[in-house]
């Protein structure tokens, strides 16, 4: 199977998360629709026990990744399918009991976590889906340890249909029946999408088995063990990171009760914050999560062949890159937030003003993503969990004590999470300049950037006053600054020597060459 560059993969993965992402929107539209902020609310609730399975198996798949990228830079075709059983075989046991435990104790978590007993049926909705999506996570480890993007890629864009034809589906089939029991519907297009992202995976598998021209795999009891020794520390640090929406999902309405709202007001609150704003900073998210996948086997192959300038190489383009993701991101989102929210959800556009504040996160979030991605490329797996468990701990501080004061209510969530990666970031990028001892040029991958980003959104923000004074149409004046902007940003970061056009022109013309 071929291999694919760092910026090819990313760019793959990338485009295709978007697209994933963009299909998610497509989800969360209809579900405002039908059920409204106090729906989605209750939909939210569950959410997160749902994400901390996924951070808790999180680390299998960067485990595979790594492992298999190993073992295909020295030709042990054999190992890769060991690996691959392995992991399988633990994400049948930890995904199969997790998706028993939620079906059989749904009510007696949801009275523990305080939530409203309408959280319930999206909490049973969403048990089925652990299982299915632990197994294909497994084997999306094994093409991003062979460092093929694609078949992740195609497998992403089918799972999020999967999830929008059947969540929405059933979303609107039980309306009748009350908003908790549409959001419950909605909640089981987790399980469906994963289903068929599935099904797609093992068939590509096939394929790849018989290109390693492997037919008898030997059992090797190691192989487990070191699965285990690279996936539990990296899952503990994204269960963390989990933690944050789960503190969240249990502190916030609760303590926006304290700052004098309502049970209906606090689940809406709730449900601008996550079902909405974290939604729409989840998108350009999609392409640092990108980065941080195709990132590991690369750096763990590089690493492994001791190839010290290569990891440099690699570490100082991952930076630039990251910084490239994350600067823009923020700016257009925190600039363009009211737009943005009456294009995605017209006439349901509360919570704006959350997604201006909360983008600020962006570059910090995208920062701390790529460097845990390097340190846990070079092994160093318990630094980045150390630093997310104290990124936590502010986190909570900051929540319980400023969310119950009525003037900053939601968003005292908001600033704790700003806050909290702020520290993550700071900590993950010192880390690693310590124990690679590389040195970052931050004009080149910081400064740079942010110059081009503030020239990008002084022509978003115009175009978008010009288009819609003779328009008076924001849809219309929304997508056109963000395509021009767009546009822009991509010449000015030619201009300005962050990517150079013999790069890009080369890339395009010798689609074998690596960068």
């Amino acid at each position: 199977m071929k291999k694919q560059s760092l910026i090819k993969g990313t760019f793959i993965l990338g485009i295709a998360g978007i697209l994933a992402k963009f299909l998610g929107i497509f989800f969360r539209w209809p579900l405002v629709m039908l059920i409204g902020d106090e729906g989605l609310g209750y939909y939210q609730m569950s959410y997160p026990l749902y994400m901390f399975f996924i951070a808790t198996a999180s680390g299998i798949p960067v485990a595979v990744s790594k492992m298999v990228s190993e073992r295909n830079a020295v030709g042990d075709n054999e190992g890769i399918i060991q690996v691959l059983k392995k992991a399988i075989l633990l994400m049948i046991i930890i995904g199969g009991g997790f998706s028993v435990f939620l079906s059989l104790f749904s009510k007696q978590l949801v009275s523990f976590f305080n939530w409203d007993q309408k959280s319930y049926y999206s909490l049973i909705g969403i048990a089925f889906a652990p299982l299915i999506i632990g197994i294909m996570s497994a084997f999306r480890g094994l093409f991003q340890g062979l460092q093929n993007m694609s078949p992740t890629a195609v497998s992403q864009i089918l799972e999020q249909m999967g999830r929008v034809i059947v969540g929405v589906g059933l979303a609107y089939i039980l309306i009748p029946k009350g908003i908790e029991y549409s959001a419950g519907g909605a909640a089981f297009g987790a399980a469906a999408g994963g289903l068929l992202g599935g099904i797609y995976l093992i068939r590509k598998y096939v394929k790849v088995k018989k290109e390693l021209g492997v037919i008898k795999v030997r059992n090797n009891i190691d192989v487990m063990g070191k699965l285990l020794y690279i996936a539990i520390p990296i899952s503990l640090g994204a269960a963390v990171g989990t933690v944050m929406s789960l503190i969240d999902s249990i502190l916030v309405p609760q303590k926006l009760l304290q700052a004098g709202f309502d049970v209906k007001r606090a689940t809406e609150l709730y449900g601008q914050l996550t079902g909405k704003a974290f939604v729409l900073v989840n998108v350009p998210l999609t392409l640092s999560i990108a980065l941080s996948a195709s990132l590991v086997p690369i750096i763990s192959e590089a690493f492994i062949l001791g190839n010290k300038k290569e990891v440099e190489r690699k570490v100082q383009l991952a930076t630039r890159v990251a910084m490239v993701i994350g600067i823009p991101s923020f700016c257009g989102l925190f600039f363009m937030s009211d737009p943005i929210f009456n294009l995605i959800f017209p006439g349901h556009a509360d919570g704006a003003l959350i997604l201006k504040y909360l983008s600020i996160s962006i570059p910090f979030i995208v920062l701390a993503q790529t460097n845990t991605a390097i340190l846990q490329g070079v092994g160093r797996y318990r630094i980045p969990v150390l630093n997310l468990i104290i990124a936590c701990i502010v986190k909570i501080f900051v929540t319980i004590n400023l969310v119950p004061i009525p003037a900053f209510n939601v968003y005292g969530a908001v600033i704790g999470t700003v806050t909290a990666y702020i520290i993550a970031a700071i900590l993950n990028v010192t880390a690693m300049t310590r124990t690679l001892k590389v040195k970052i040029n931050y004009y080149d991958v910081i400064i740079k950037p942010a110059y081009a980003a503030i020239l990008m959104t002084i022509t978003v923000v115009f175009i978008y006053i010009y288009v819609y004074n003779n328009t008076m149409s924001i849809s219309i004046s929304c997508l056109a600054a963000i395509s021009i902007g767009a546009l822009v940003y991509s010449i000015l970061i030619i201009l300005f020597g962050i990517f150079s056009y013999a790069q890009i022109k080369t890339r395009l013309l010798k689609r074998g060459v690596k960068w």
